[in-house]
């Protein structure tokens, strides 16, 4: 018997529906169904920058599930860029809570690449100019 199935936890619903090929009707295309767990694990990877621990924590995971549901995101995203397929985002079983505020614990500016922020001030620098 199988282990019974883990809510994943998601930041929020995206603002799009999905994304098509330029020049093609959607009547045309073949369509690959993303889910919001693997919308969430691009998310958390590829935009925020987190380490698959981190990620996995953020969603409420193992962080070997959050692989998984990386891997099968980044299999079907390549699928439907080098096949020309249009990408729906779908439904799933999921529960919705509120972002994190993505802060840079050095500066207080946005993530990059889960590492530093954007404001491009080596570490233990303040913003004025002066060391901390």
């Amino acid at each position: 018997m199988p282990r019974p199935y883990r809510l994943r936890r998601v930041s929020g619903k995206p603002n799009i529906l999905g994304l098509k090929p330029l020049g093609i009707p959607l009547d045309q295309l073949e369509v690959i169904a993303l889910g919001p767990d693997e919308a969430e694990a691009l998310r958390l990877a590829d935009q925020e920058g987190l380490y698959q621990e981190q990620a996995a924590e953020q969603m409420g995971i193992s962080r070997v599930t959050f692989g998984r549901i990386l891997q099968k995101a980044h299999a079907k995203m390549a699928e439907a860029l080098l096949e020309n397929k249009a990408v729906v985002l779908g439904e799933g079983p999921v529960r919705f809570s509120p972002r994190a505020d993505g802060a840079c614990p050095v500066h207080g500016g946005p993530r990059r690449r889960g590492r530093a922020c954007r404001c491009d001030m080596p570490n233990g620098v303040e913003a004025k100019g002066g060391p901390t």
